[in-house]
């Protein structure tokens, strides 16, 4: 029965994503369509959980070759879950990382925090837009009404060029499992990667309508997959310093 109420729960959500941020997208997709116009690239950021959206985007087959993804990984669980919340809670970080990476007018950064509380996501925008780029924000508007950990009381909403709420509920959890009232069952994740998603094949569109073939990987393990990426990699392997 869990499983089930879930089920609804996620299929609800993504349902309401679809019909409701569907012009944001649009506008999110048109950011970064117009980026690879000029060769720029779309960065992606996330802390803790929030960091699988720079992995769904990035070198992966139907994905989007000029993805830069921004692997910070003192805000990743690996190298200490608790450490990497510590992490994003932290100000005056984000100058430090965005100094690593040459983003510039020309790009698009995709920034995802679902509560959008804590400064190191924010600070991250505020970075991007300092040198040009424009910025998209993921975020759960849910958490409109808690206190943010900045110093000058702004939430990740308040950032960027466009948000999309990612319509989270507070918590994460959508499923009670304890008599306490305790969650289990989060939704941020499948949430996001669907908007990340989404804004990629948005894009995709957008430059097929303006005569434009997008770039994008297809798995090595079709036949003339490694040499069709081989192609593909000539053309952006030395401006995404990850591949």
């Amino acid at each position: 029965m869990y499983a089930e109420n879930y089920y609804q729960i996620v299929t609800r959500l993504l349902s309401d994503i679809f019909e409701q941020e569907s012009g944001a997208i649009r506008k999110a997709g048109e950011y970064v369509a117009d980026a690879l116009e000029k060769d720029g690239l779309l960065y992606v950021f996330g802390c803790g959980h929030s960091h699988m959206i720079e992995e769904e985007l990035f070198y992966r087959a139907g994905g989007l070759l000029a993805v830069a993804p921004i692997f910070e990984t003192s805000a990743m669980l690996h190298e200490g879950a608790v450490k990497s919340s510590q992490i994003e809670r932290m100000s005056g970080y984000a100058s430090h990382v965005m100094d690593r990476y040459p983003i510039g007018e020309n790009d698009v950064l995709l920034v995802v925090s679902t509560s959008g509380l804590n400064p190191f996501p924010i600070e991250m925008a505020d970075a991007a837009r300092a040198k040009g780029a424009k910025v998209i924000a993921v975020t759960s508007l849910n958490y409109a009404d808690r206190k943010p950990r900045t110093a000058d009381g702004r939430h990740l909403h308040d950032t960027g060029d466009l948000v999309i709420n990612n319509h989270v509920p507070a918590g994460d959890a959508v499923i009670t499992v304890r008599s306490d009232g305790t969650k289990a069952g989060p939704v941020s994740s499948m949430a996001s990667l669907f908007i990340a998603d989404s804004i990629m094949l948005t894009a995709c569109e957008i430059l097929r309508e303006r005569g434009r073939e997008p770039d994008v990987f297809i798995s090595g393990n079709c036949p003339e997959g490694d040499a069709y990426n081989k192609r593909m990699l000539d053309k952006f392997k030395a401006r995404v310093r990850h591949l």
